[in-house]
């Protein structure tokens, strides 16, 4: 077991695991940038190294700065938690280069899956259901609409390297094909270096289910059952609640297998997730597998009494898994608490908490890495925190979030708990009857 763990990243998460750390046994370093000196992590953290100014690339992108921190500090792995460099595959290779464990994918691992169009090739051979589409990359418009005519309209063009919903438009008939072709191409050049476009066929009113899994070193893996991310925002997810409202057992079965089958296709060693569209006829299709903790991972873990972030860190140290396959035995609910103004279009809200009181009770978990005084700054991701409730049945569940909801208070800066309030009252959203494009039609009052 490691001695020393650097954590690669900044709020909730990086507070997420040091706490795992500190009931290990095992020793933490936090890094922070200047804009973060006064974050709970770097207070609860064992040492604090800062690693640069506020920009990510400076600080919590900057590789040699952080491999720097490691070293001075005797750290003997690094956890890289979620976004940053937790799918990087060179500062995976670097961490191994410098033997330093990192607590994560391989390179090899996060390159196959990291390229969209690799990753449907790889899981096609594996027997892994995909999206009808084009072969590999695509090289022109030309033959682009030859593929889309084939699969018929609509069909979805998506950036290779692509994430967050950037690089991709839908095209509903040809005439509107080379336009959109063009957006989608400038867009994906401009965010992620890589300009590389794929097709596939346009799946209406879907469900976004991800299976979580975990692969050892051994050549085992199994899954921890599902999480309906459905409802998001411009691609981005808003709440994520386990089990699915809309799974059957049969389903959960044949989706279980399915995401255990692509984590063996690629030798996956650590925790992971498979993620899925599922059609109105429960017909699912693989979209892309992220070789990282999610965002969402609590929920997964107060329905099956599974510490993630400890699976983690025995994975990487060399421990085997079970093998054996979990399945949900209560509900959770997550809600994400961002700083954005709802009622504007979820403008970002950065600034001084100058008032906080955070909802508890029976059922009830709280993520989060803020305190009355903390300011939010500009320079990252805008989550408050993780406001998860867990009960034995979803209406309970629900019902739980309603009440912590309105226990919640937050001054200073505007949060998105107004729309999660409303959201808990809302017809649809109770019975399970949402896809992706719910919110859509969600009016705010």
């Amino acid at each position: 077991m490691f001695n020393k763990i650097l954590i690669a990243n900044r709020g909730e998460i990086a507070l997420r695991i040091i706490r795992t750390c500190k009931e290990m046994g095992i020793k933490t370093v936090a890094v922070y940038s200047t804009a973060d000196r006064e974050s709970l992590h770097v207070r609860f953290a064992d040492e604090a190294v800062c690693i640069g100014p506020p920009p990510s690339k400076g600080s919590y992108l900057n590789i040699p700065n952080i491999i720097a921190a490691a070293e001075i500090t005797n750290a003997d792995a690094i956890h890289p938690g979620y976004g940053f460099l937790s799918e990087n595959s060179k500062f995976s290779a670097i961490c191994a280069k410098n033997k330093i464990k990192f607590i994560g994918a391989t390179p090899e691992q996060i390159d196959g899956m990291g390229d969209k169009s690799n990753a449907k090739n790889t899981m096609k051979l594996a027997g892994v259901p995909t999206i009808p589409g084009s072969e590999g990359l695509l090289n022109s418009v030309e033959e682009g609409l030859s593929v889309a005519e084939k699969i018929k309209y609509p069909v979805i063009l998506k950036a290779t390297a692509g994430g967050g919903g950037r690089g991709m438009r839908i095209v509903w008939k040809p005439e509107d094909f080379e336009e959109e072709w063009n957006v989608a191409r400038q867009e994906a050049g401009a965010a992620f270096g890589n300009d590389g476009m794929y097709l596939e066929k346009y799946i209406e009113e879907p469900r976004h289910i991800e299976i979580q899994i975990a692969g050892d070193q051994y050549g085992k893996a199994c899954h921890l059952s599902e999480r309906d991310c459905s409802i998001q925002r411009r691609h981005q997810k808003l709440l994520e609640e386990t089990p699915s409202p809309f799974m059957t057992k049969e389903l959960r079965e044949k989706m279980g297998e399915a995401a255990i089958k692509a984590a063996l296709a690629v030798k996956y060693e650590g925790v992971g997730t498979v993620e899925f569209l599922v059609d109105k006829h429960r017909n699912f299709y693989f979209m892309e597998m992220n070789t990282r903790i999610q965002v969402e991972h609590p929920i997964t873990e107060e329905v099956i009494n599974y510490d993630l972030i400890k699976e983690q860190i025995k994975i990487a140290s060399g421990d085997p898994i079970s093998g054996k396959n979990y399945f949900p035995a209560m509900h959770a609910i997550e809600c994400r608490i961002n700083a954005e103004d709802p009622y504007n279009n979820f403008r970002p809200s950065p600034g001084r908490i100058t008032n906080l009181h955070v909802p508890g009770g029976h059922g009830v978990r709280v993520d989060s890495h803020v305190y009355a005084g903390y300011t939010i700054p500009s320079n990252y991701d805008s989550m408050i925190s993780k406001l998860i409730t867990i009960a034995q049945t979803r209406e309970e569940a629900i019902n739980t979030m309603e009440r912590a909801l309105s226990e919640y208070v937050i001054e200073g800066v505007k949060t998105t708990i107004p729309f999660h309030a409303q959201l808990m009252k809302n017809e649809d959203f109770r019975k399970g009857n949402y896809t992706t494009k719910f919110l859509e039609n969600f009016k705010l009052v």
